[in-house]
């Protein structure tokens, strides 16, 4: 539990610096498991939907300690994040008009502006290693800025072109991708604690698979139902369930690919948040241990907040934001329970994989359209909406820049990609700048 606890309380910086930090302690450190098995796991993760870097403790923590080592360190993977986004919900609705505070999620939001675009060439680089995967990547953009094909369908289209590309051996789709090397220690699995034998446990029972699965789906899905049947459709609570249930089985391609569908749904669907506040929870769960996509809490939070029904609004939100945890990873353990077993059918099947790689590339496109979604509603004040040959976009009215804003992006960026600045520092730095700006604001 120790180690966990650990693993969790240094998890910031997205799913690469998570994934990085597991690596250093598990791999390296105590040498648990070798950087081979690291890998096949980590590859198997990246298959799923939902947070890799959280399946990742699920199925180590599986892997060497039963299920029992599974649930402690998934749950203990989440944990510093929800208390912390918990607490910053708080501040925010109830201290969100005090100067300081107002200053503090300004500044947040230019710089974490810059750290999806960062996001957008950083899997770029690794997975747009071809003309083909650059041409699914745009396609994406396009499908998705221009026509709002839904993100869902996207992914579908685009696993499904490389898988179909992997089996009839196109090279395009063969060559790779992934993460890369994830460390420079190369700690055989022979040497490490588990060794190179697959454990007893972790070895298929179809039995074990059936029963655990039957579990976690009625943890998972009990809820939703009785919700459903209890407040009926319209309920927020009822829809916040389905929705971040629903998330949770089509989000695949990591955590910005997640934000984008979460941010076009619950801004331009369901009015639960705006596109600031989208960003000034994302600036959250940036600056805060534990799954980037912790940041869905913060929906939920908000979107129980705005329609409390007959309970205190603060009472109601903090409910909104826990069910939207629970149904966001509990899924998690289901895919790993259920999959991890027959892991090594998936690792060997070159159309899977490469159906993983053409999904990534759409991936890019995915991150490339949030971020030109966020500059869009966090630059400008006023959109104005276009038609062309079918595309519907808002273009922005140039007039309406917020000034302010823009340099303390440009700023942002500048630390970022010149000075190659580490994302917390440019959140702090760039935090602070907002809350000078709006002390300067409000003595003016």
């Amino acid at each position: 539990m120790k180690v966990w606890a650990r693993v969790a309380a240094l998890s910031f910086g997205g799913p690469a610096g998570q994934i990085a930090v597991m690596h250093r302690i598990i791999v390296e450190e105590k040498k648990w498991i070798g950087e081979q098995r690291f890998l096949q796991v980590l590859n198997y993760c990246t298959l799923l939907p939902g947070p890799e870097a959280q399946q990742l403790a699920i199925y180590i923590g599986w892997l060497m300690h039963k299920t029992k080592g599974g649930l402690f360190a998934g749950t203990l993977f989440v944990l510093p994040g929800l208390l912390a986004i918990m607490a910053l919900s708080w501040i925010y609705v109830l201290l969100g008009k005090v100067t300081l505070v107002q200053g503090l999620f300004f500044g947040l939001k230019a710089a974490v502006l810059v750290i999806v675009i960062e996001a957008v060439l950083r899997v770029g680089k690794r997975a747009l290693k071809n003309n083909t995967m650059r041409g699914l990547a745009a396609a994406a953009f396009i499908a998705l800025f221009l026509y709002d094909v839904p993100f869902p369908f996207v992914i579908l289209v685009a696993g499904l072109i490389g898988y179909f590309g992997g089996r009839a051996g196109m090279p395009a789709f063969l060559a790779g991708g992934g993460h890369g090397k994830v460390g420079d220690r190369q700690l055989a699995d022979a040497d490490s604690l588990l060794g190179e034998e697959t454990p007893a446990h972790a070895r298929p029972n179809v039995r074990w698979s059936l029963s655990i699965t039957a579990l976690v789906l009625a943890l998972w899905l009990v809820p939703v139902a009785a919700l459903y049947v209890v407040l009926g459709g319209d309920n927020v609570f009822t829809k916040i369930s389905i929705f971040f249930s629903q998330m949770a089985v089509v989000t695949f391609g990591g955590a910005y690919a997640v934000l984008a569908y979460v941010a076009q749904q619950a801004v331009d669907n369901y009015h639960w948040v705006t596109a600031g506040e989208m960003l000034d929870g994302l600036g959250m769960a940036e600056t805060t241990p534990g799954p980037l996509i912790m940041v869905t809490q913060f929906v939920g939070f908000l979107a129980a907040w705005r329609e409390p029904g007959a309970m205190p609004p603060l009472l109601a939100a903090t409910l909104g934001g826990l069910l939207t945890t629970w149904v966001t990873f509990v899924p998690c353990f289901l895919w790993i329970f259920f999959g991890a077993p027959f892991v090594e059918a998936l690792r060997a099947n070159k159309a899977l994989g490469a159906a993983l790689g053409a999904i990534t590339a759409a991936v890019v496109g995915v991150i490339l359209n949030l971020a030109v979604w966020f500059a869009l509603h966090v630059l400008f004040s006023t959109l104005v909406p276009v038609r062309w040959l079918g595309a519907a976009v808002d273009l922005p009215v140039l007039s309406s820049v917020n000034i302010p804003t823009l340099i303390l992006s440009v700023a942002a960026a500048i630390a970022i990609f010149r000075f190659k600045m580490g994302m917390l520092p440019v959140l702090l730095a760039s935090s602070v700048a907002g809350i000078v700006y709006s002390q300067v604001i409000s003595m003016s």
